[in-house]
């Protein structure tokens, strides 16, 4: 019994140290820019700068991570939303002035590679995860937009969708949520989460060699507008503030944020260990003990 009681202590002081040593020793919350009106989508570049949107001024920004400025880079931006950089460093956007996913290059030349499903306009893309094999996986959710001329969606069901990547085919992978939103897959591409933010929870899925997805699993009771995961497997969601779990869905710290919505967040710098965090009219960095994943 003695034991098994000392077994039980070290094991919740590891797991206390890990969630001390996410973030850096003495580093605090830097506010970079307040000049937004609602940031939203960051996606960190090969060079460690980060990319994200100001959808009601329909522009994407650039953070440098060698100076710490921003400055805009495409305006207008079919007023995207949630942005993620392929393996060839293009940018694909949920561009929710026409319910579209973009590929933007470097020179700022668009792609339009989904605008429908099955002939019905989507709900507007939101977020967007990419795999090592190139497949795209992103959510699609309803918020009825200022700029639509239409008020209800073509498709009533809330999904998932998968983008092919060789044919491009376009396919349902998951559905039955209240309102998609937040969306991040595993350093090993095996296991892909999915924030249900209108029914304030987060699956965990098996992805398939194929790009389908099954064994739902419940992760953690809570929705989240944006989420990023770090190189422990520790995945990081955002609303109130920015809440991580360890990757079996125990809560392990809570980072405070001023603004009373934080709607997304990555890991950016050229070590990836800057989380980066969009939260309403602001965005701030924060030096972490733990670096992100994405390539």
């Amino acid at each position: 019994m003695k034991q098994i009681y000392l077994f039980a202590i070290m094991a919740t002081f590891f797991v206390s140290c890990k969630a001390q040593n996410i973030v850096a020793d003495g580093a605090k919350l830097i506010l970079v820019s307040e000049e937004f009106t609602f940031t939203e989508g960051p996606a960190v570049a090969k060079n460690g700068d980060v990319y994200f949107t100001d959808q009601p001024n329909d522009r994407i920004v650039k953070w440098s991570a060698t100076d710490n400025t921003v400055s805009d880079w495409m305006k207008p931006s079919g007023r995207s939303n949630g942005l993620y950089f392929d393996a060839d460093q293009n940018l694909i956007s949920c561009a929710d002035n026409k319910n579209e996913l973009w590929k933007i290059d470097a020179n700022k030349n668009v792609t339009v590679l989904v605008d429908n499903y099955e002939g019905k306009k989507l709900g507007g893309p939101n977020d967007v995860w990419i795999a090592a094999n190139g497949g795209i996986y992103f959510t699609d959710p309803f918020y009825k937009r200022p700029w639509w001329d239409y008020t209800e969606p073509e498709i009533n069901a809330r999904r998932v969708y998968y983008v092919t990547p060789t044919s491009h085919e376009i396919k349902i992978v998951a559905e039955d949520f209240v309102m998609p939103n937040g969306i991040i897959g595993s350093a090993d591409g095996k296991t892909l989460y999915i924030a249900d933010i209108g029914d304030k929870k987060t699956y965990a899925f098996a992805v398939n060699e194929d790009g389908s997805l099954n064994n739902r699993q419940l992760f953690a009771e809570l929705g989240s507008d944006g989420m990023t995961i770090d190189n422990l497997g520790n995945v990081y969601m955002t609303g109130d503030g920015v809440t991580i779990f360890d990757k079996n869905g125990k809560q392990i710290k809570q980072i405070e944020v001023p603004e009373k919505w934080t709607a997304n967040v990555t890991f950016g710098g050229p070590n990836q260990n800057i989380l980066f965090i969009t939260a309403m009219d602001s965005i701030y960095t924060l030096e972490m003990a733990v670096n992100g994943i994405t390539k």
